[in-house]
């Protein structure tokens, strides 16, 4: 456990600012995380417009409800891209319910969303990793170079290109079992945060 006389995190500081209801912290957030969680709706939604207005919405719980983000799970950025994810899919599930399905060229199916949503969450993941192992990834796998080529198109050894993709790599495949236990859980009628 970390000692009493810890600092506060910067989230963890914000967080209590907010709670006290002070709006210049809530500036703070929105002017530092705002662009991510547009990006992620944007990227589920495919619908700016849409994007724009649940980026409004998250902010608006955070400012409603900061007592929900809990430090010792993870960061304010995660929390906030967890919070973003759930509600843009929630917003696709409702909008295949409202759309008329004449057949099987209707609204999206259950697997549509769940792959929409999974592409998104992926690319804010490796959008939110450091920007080494983000670079590594996108010479290696996106434009499909061998290891000896984005070492060399790097200026780094071959062993740290690989160290880099492994890591990187690592760290999507535990944000994907997250993603799967997470849909598992909402899938059994369990709840989000």
């Amino acid at each position: 456990m970390a000692a009493p006389d810890r600092i506060p995190r910067w989230d963890e500081q914000l967080q209590r600012r907010i709670a006290r209801g002070e709006e210049t912290a809530l500036g703070e957030l929105y002017d530092r995380l705002a662009p991510m969680v547009h990006g992620l709706a944007g990227r589920i939604l495919a619908d700016q417009a849409a994007a724009a207005q649940l980026t409004r919405e998250v902010f608006a719980h955070v400012w409603e409800h900061p007592e929900e983000f809990d430090p010792a799970q993870g960061s304010l950025r995660s929390w906030l891209g967890s919070l973003t994810h759930r509600r843009a899919v929630e917003r696709l599930r409702d909008r295949r319910g409202a759309e008329p399905a004449p057949g099987r060229d209707g609204g999206a199916t259950e697997e549509e969303i769940r792959a929409v949503a999974t592409a998104a969450r992926m690319q804010y993941v490796v959008d939110s990793l450091p920007q080494p192992l983000r670079e590594t990834i996108a010479v290696t796998y996106y434009d499909g170079r061998t290891y000896q080529e984005t070492a060399r198109l790097l200026g780094i050894s071959e062993q740290a290109a690989k160290q880099r993709m492994r890591l990187g790599l690592e760290l999507l495949a535990t944000e994907l079992a997250d993603e799967r236990a997470r849909q598992e859980h909402d899938g059994d009628g369990g709840g989000g945060r």
